[in-house]
């Protein structure tokens, strides 16, 4: 399958095009609604699937077929991302009107990282066809411990990510609006959003890890894997939105995952010199599997309403108070005479210490 760059240039416009969209038609912050986020989703799979028709019709059923596949898989993986976003964010007390923009720069830096893991995954593929036995391998382990997994959630209080950031990172201790970063004293500080932001991104590329090596497994094509990624990722935003507050619906999708793990992990190691197993097979059984992980979830949590994930009674952060505002400088300034901070009485400068306060 050849794919012209002027084609490979213009689906990134595509894709470029659609996050633009997506960003003016939430510039404002606002909390978005269960209709809102129902639209977009609707919006956003609309395109994957419109794309999935053209690479049928353009490049044969067989390509249709592993694009299909590949962003099957992608979506269904993320939706199990997607719960884990709900976790992080309602348990770091995120207000919802500024949750978009904390996953619109997450679905950003998920195209980005994903982009780099198909560019290096195909490379290594090209040049080591055995690595193909160890992606299999990998992706058998990673179903077999998600399937023992499947009743067990993330921690956010265990985070080491988290405790890195805080480490390392002068930080304040309260939400300060929409705001990643403030000056306070002279001294930049990152506040609780950019450090829920650092986190959505380290689990995506978790994610990533798992996800590349499976759609591989339904495709070798480079120009199919980042595009079922793509318009996969596109729509994790809306879907957020549209889930979060159902994840306690959704008891067998661990499960079902880890099967389509399981079987892509299969059918990786037995193409290699056995037997390619054709793409209407592989589509068809992760059809079936996520079809009937779907529905006994659905039927197992019939009469369950939508229900927020449940917040801790102490949130780690705070809300910023008006005097604290007020107290704000100007990010972005000029330095003046080489220094950050203003000086003090005894003519040395403030250094921030971990909890974001000035030091002497």
């Amino acid at each position: 399958m050849e794919t012209p760059v002027g084609v490979w240039l213009a689906v990134i416009g595509v894709i470029l095009a659609m996050l633009t969209i997506d960003l003016v038609a939430h510039r404002r912050a606002h909390v978005i609604g269960v209709r809102e986020a129902a639209a977009w989703s609707v919006a956003w799979v609309a395109a994957g699937v419109g794309f999935g028709a053209v690479v049928w019709q353009v490049y044969g059923a067989e390509r249709g077929g592993e694009y299909f596949a590949g962003y099957l898989i992608e979506k269904s993986l993320a939706v199990d991302n997607v719960f884990i976003w709900a976790i992080l964010l309602t348990y770091f007390a995120v207000p919802r009107e500024y949750q978009h923009r904390v996953l619109f720069l997450g679905v950003v830096g998920a195209l980005v990282f994903r982009g780099v893991f198909v560019a290096t995954g195909a490379v290594i593929i090209e040049r080591f066809s055995w690595v193909l036995y160890l992606f299999g391998a990998f992706l058998l382990v990673t179903g077999y411990r998600m399937l023992r997994a499947r009743n067990e959630h993330v921690d956010p209080t265990r985070s080491r990510t988290l405790r890195l950031f805080r480490r390392w990172v002068p930080m304040t201790d309260a939400y300060h609006g929409q705001r990643f970063v403030v000056r306070r004293g002279g001294v930049l500080l990152a506040t609780p959003l950019l450090a829920v932001l650092v986190l959505v991104e380290v689990t995506d590329v978790v994610f990533a890890v798992d996800s590349i090596p499976a759609i591989f497994a339904v495709t070798d094509e480079p120009f199919l894997v980042f595009t079922a990624n793509a318009f996969a990722v596109l729509g994790l935003r809306a879907m957020y939105f549209l889930l979060a507050d159902l994840v306690h619906r959704f008891v067998y999708l661990k499960t079902g995952l880890a099967l389509v793990l399981v079987w892509v992990g299969i059918k990786m190691i037995l193409k290699i010199d056995l037997y390619y197993v054709p793409t209407w097979v592989s589509l068809t059984v992760i059809v079936t599997i996520l079809a009937v992980a779907l529905t006994a979830s659905l039927r197992a949590t019939r009469g369950q309403g939508r229900r927020s994930v449940a917040a801790p009674v102490d949130p780690p952060f705070r809300f910023a108070t008006a005097a604290e505002l007020d107290e704000l400088e100007p990010v972005w300034r000029r330095r003046r005479e080489g220094r950050l901070a203003p000086t003090v009485e005894d003519g040395r400068e403030a250094r921030p210490t971990r909890d974001g306060a000035g030091a002497r």
